[in-house]
């Protein structure tokens, strides 16, 4: 048990029999009759559904314990993307859901931690950022510039903007939660 006021964002509770994960705390004080609360967003593990919900600091909750084992991604069916454990070679299969928007930049070979309760595969942590080759991209309209953006496609077939001075071939650093451009990034020519 954990009482809300201990509450951390990334904790994973137990409420009402789902499975719930904490991305958010925002602490309201207490004035005059009205007392403090703590809102907490969160996310369903299971559905992937986020919510909100309110409580008072001494209301108490049951934190669960995932076990996070590394995983190699090995293909996607319509329900599931299957995993490889790469010590005991245990393949499991994550729901879709649970996968979000990381599905986007699942390839073979693809490393990522597989959160399990027991045998169940309930999430998936994601690397935050991940390297791409700009695959095909237009010219640039204004030479030198960054503030402008234009779309590119990626490798991996998705579709992103990016500054005018990215070309077709460079290596660029993605954003996987927001599928968002970060950097181009210098690749060193071996002579």
């Amino acid at each position: 048990m954990v009482l809300a006021s201990d509450v951390r964002v990334g904790m994973v509770l137990s409420i009402e029999g789902r499975l719930l994960r904490v991305l958010e705390i925002v602490r309201h004080a207490g004035s005059g009759q009205m007392h403090g609360f703590i809102e907490f967003k969160m996310k369903d593990l299971r559905t992937g559904h986020v919510s909100d919900r309110h409580a008072k600091s001494a209301d108490k909750f049951d934190e669960v314990e995932l076990n996070k084992r590394q995983m190699e991604f090995l293909y996607a069916d319509a329900e599931s993307a299957v995993f490889m454990d790469i010590e005991t070679y245990d393949q499991v299969a994550v729901p879709k859901r649970a996968v979000g928007n990381a599905e986007k930049f699942l390839r073979g070979g693809t490393r990522a931690v597989v959160e399990m309760l027991g045998e169940e595969a309930v999430s998936i942590q994601f690397p935050k950022t991940m390297e791409l080759r700009v695959a095909l991209t237009g010219p640039g309209i204004r030479e030198g510039q960054d503030n402008t953006l234009k779309p590119a496609t990626l490798e991996n077939g998705l579709e992103i903007m990016v500054p005018q001075f990215i070309e077709t071939g460079d290596m660029v650093r993605v954003d996987t939660e927001k599928v968002k451009y970060v950097e181009r990034l210098t690749v060193k020519k071996i002579s």
